[in-house]
């Protein structure tokens, strides 16, 4: 899984103080069985908001297609508690599991990724990422719910930051600057730091090789900090 997505997926987590969802692009080689991860797609939409929901995902579609990649999995938040798949998250992903593997002829996987940016478990300032899947409920129990069951993802470090991560990112920023539910980040996370340090602490954990990375972000931090007092 490159770098730039997990530190992508991780900042649009740590926005808001609701849930949020996006898309993971990437490809699946049917010779090695290796699925790699090259791209997230955040959704700018409310998980409650049904109109624009469409539009969005149909957007998405189109970027993944002009990308060559296809659609191998997504993430979800559990903003202030453990990335623990919920019997909501269980649902959502054989939904997705059930969807791709009827897209194609052979077996194709879905990767599901929670992440948890200010649960109180998380060890230090990055955030715990879980990637799962889940094992389907024995055919003679279809109504059963499936067992979820964590997977093991490497992380390759991309060589830099690239623009269509910056994009996201600012229309992430855009997206929620006047939303009730956005993070303030001037305030306290904890008797030490802000929820800024946190979010700065937490994609060090996903920084490319390149270190003029951290001016880029300094900008996108500036952003953030604008209207916030």
């Amino acid at each position: 899984m490159s770098s730039n997505v997990l530190l992508l997926l991780d900042f649009h987590c740590h926005l808001t103080r609701s849930e949020v969802v996006g898309y993971l692009g990437g490809r699946w080689d049917t010779n090695t069985q290796l699925l790699t991860v090259l791209r997230a797609f955040p959704c700018r939409s409310r998980l409650a908001d049904r109109d624009s929901a469409p539009a969005v995902e149909e957007e998405i579609c189109q970027n993944l297609f002009m990308r060559g990649l296809s659609l191998v999995g997504w993430y979800h938040s559990h903003p202030f508690s453990p990335p623990h798949p919920s019997l909501q998250d269980i649902d959502s992903q054989m939904d997705y599991q059930l969807k791709l593997q009827g897209s194609s002829n052979g077996f194709q996987p879905c990767l599901g990724l929670l992440c948890g940016p200010y649960s109180l478990g998380n060890q230090g300032l990055q955030s715990k990422i879980t990637p799962f899947c889940v094992v389907p409920p024995p055919e003679q129990r279809p109504n059963d719910y499936g067992i979820p069951v964590e997977v093991e993802v490497s992380s390759v470090q991309d060589a830099f930051l690239t623009s269509d991560v910056l994009h996201e990112m600012m229309l992430l920023v855009e997206f929620y600057k006047w939303a009730p539910d956005l993070v303030r980040f001037t305030e306290p996370w904890n008797q030490e730091i802000t929820f800024l340090d946190k979010l700065k602490g937490s994609l060090n954990g996903h920084a490319p090789k390149d270190q003029a990375y951290s001016q880029i972000l300094e900008y996108v931090y500036n952003q953030l900090l604008t209207g916030q007092g």
